[in-house]
Parts: structure tokens; C-alpha cells; sequence
């Protein structure tokens, strides 16, 4: 099989990403409301994925049940993730986060924001990518690992809606405005929620990688590519500078018992 296809494709699919992040950029710009970024990234990367998912082999062979799954599945995690991203940016508009980075950047945000979330499409292209990779798996028929792939990411998104609804629920109660949320999930891991994110995308090397298919190895930059963005970069790090700075020694408390990201008790240590 000729590569032109795949490399169209794969082109296609970052000038659709970038142009995605390119217009969060403008309406975040426009609105003042930062949370629009979050919600254009979600929705836009789960189309690209759901499209790429679903595209013929170039043999003219028909759409696989593999393919139709997988676009279902990134459908549904685009749909959960980016409506709870909706809801949020509807009530509240501005995402902290980048809040904290556009006072950091002064008079240098505009650019700079636009640098970050074009960094924000590649990101999307590498998940999209690995979802299209593992719905083009030439295996025949749907078996075990295909099966225990998605209920691995239904199981993490339901994971992942329970700790966002814990969240709410717990912000919703005016006696918490100045404490820090331990319920639930919550009192296992300072961020279920991205560990349920990054949980996701285990799910697609499930269902690729096989010996007859050395193509599917690309999908694990997928689950490696969230950890590093969700634990180093954009996730973790700077939500936590935030709330060192809105809750300080209480957070700092919280720190100290909790885990950052797995969600498994911290050992004591002994006496």
C-alpha cells in the first residue's frame, strides 16, 4: 500500500487540529472567557479522531466493526468530557489556569497563548492519530482484547464523571468555599479526574497493538503523551500553583496525605 494516503491524511488532520486551536484562541481572545479552550480541543480532537477512525482503507475495503467501535468510543469520551467542559465554561468562563499564564505573559499573552495551544493541537493529533491507528487494525472481527479495551474506557469515564460530579458537589455547598475537596476519589488522589483522563487512552493500544500489526506500537504515545501533559505540564502543575495560592497551608495539608495522581493510599511510615 502506497504511504501518500496515510501522509495526506495525517496532514489533513493537523491543519484541521490547528485550525480548531486556532479559532479557541480567537474566541477566548474575544470573550475573555478562558474555559472555551478546553471545550474547542475537546470536541475538535474527538471529530478528527471519529472521522480519521472511520476513513476506508485505501484497498477499498469496507468500514470494519473495529472502526465504527472506535469512533463510538472517542465520540462518547468527546461528548462527556467536552459537555462537563461546556457546563463549567457557561457557569464559571474563565479556566484559572490559564488565567494564572495570561497574567504571568503580560503583554506578551496573545502570542504566547497562541504558541501554547497550537502546542495543544499536536497533542490532539497524537491522540487522534493513535485512535485511528487502533480502529484501522486489520484483524478480523471484534475479540477479547478489543472488548476489554472499551469497557476500559467506559469503566474510566465513568471514573472520571464521578470524580467531576464529587467536585461539583462539593463546591456547590457553601460551607466548602475555602476547603479542599477529600470526598470520594478525592481522598485517594489530588486529581482523580486526570487520572481517569489518562486511563482513557490505555484503551487504544489495547485494541492495536498485535503481532501482525507493528503500526499499532504508535498508539502508545497516546497514554504517554497525557501522562506527560497531565502530569508535567498542563494539568497538575499549574492547578496546584493555583491552589497554593488560593487555599496555601490547607492545600499544603493536603499535599502531604494525598497523591497527586494515582488514586492509592500514601504508606505510613513507621515509628
Amino acid at each position: 500500500m502506497s504511504p501518500h494516503p496515510l501522509i495526506i491524511q495525517f496532514i489533513v488532520m493537523a491543519l484541521a487540529l490547528s485550525a480548531v486551536m486556532a479559532t479557541a484562541w480567537s474566541i477566548q481572545r474575544r470573550t475573555g472567557a478562558t474555559g472555551w479552550i478546553d471545550v474547542c480541543w475537546t470536541f475538535g480532537t474527538g471529530l478528527v479522531a471519529c472521522l480519521a477512525s472511520l476513513v476506508p482503507v485505501p484497498d477499498g475495503g469496507a468500514v470494519s466493526l473495529r472502526q465504527v467501535m472506535v469512533a463510538l468510543l472517542v465520540a462518547i469520551w468527546s461528548f462527556r468530557l467536552g459537555g462537563h467542559l461546556l457546563l463549567r465554561t457557561w457557569q464559571a468562563g474563565d479556566d484559572p489556569r490559564y488565567r494564572d499564564l495570561i497574567d504571568q505573559w503580560g503583554a506578551t499573552a496573545d502570542r504566547r497563548m497562541f504558541l501554547q495551544l497550537q502546542a495543544q493541537a499536536a497533542v490532539g493529533l497524537i491522540l487522534a492519530v493513535s485512535a485511528a491507528v487502533a480502529a484501522h487494525n486489520p484483524r478480523p472481527g471484534l475479540g477479547f482484547v478489543d472488548l476489554l479495551g472499551a469497557l476500559l474506557l467506559l469503566t474510566a469515564l465513568i471514573g472520571e464523571a464521578l470524580s467531576d460530579w464529587e467536585l461539583r458537589r462539593f463546591r456547590s455547598d457553601p460551607a466548602n468555599r475555602d476547603r479542599v475537596c477529600e470526598a470520594g476519589f478525592w481522598k485517594w488522589s489530588r486529581h482523580p479526574n486526570y487520572f481517569f483522563e489518562w486511563l482513557c487512552w490505555l484503551a487504544y493500544p489495547l485494541i492495536a497493538i498485535d503481532a501482525s500489526y507493528p503500526a499499532g506500537w504508535v498508539t502508545l504515545l497516546a497514554p504517554i503523551c497525557m501522562y506527560w501533559v497531565l502530569v508535567h505540564v498542563s494539568g497538575v502543575p499549574p492547578l496546584e500553583q493555583h491552589m497554593l495560592r488560593s487555599r496555601g497551608q490547607l492545600f499544603r495539608e493536603v499535599q502531604a496525605r494525598t497523591r497527586p495522581f494515582f488514586p492509592f493510599p500514601r504508606l505510613k511510615s513507621g515509628h
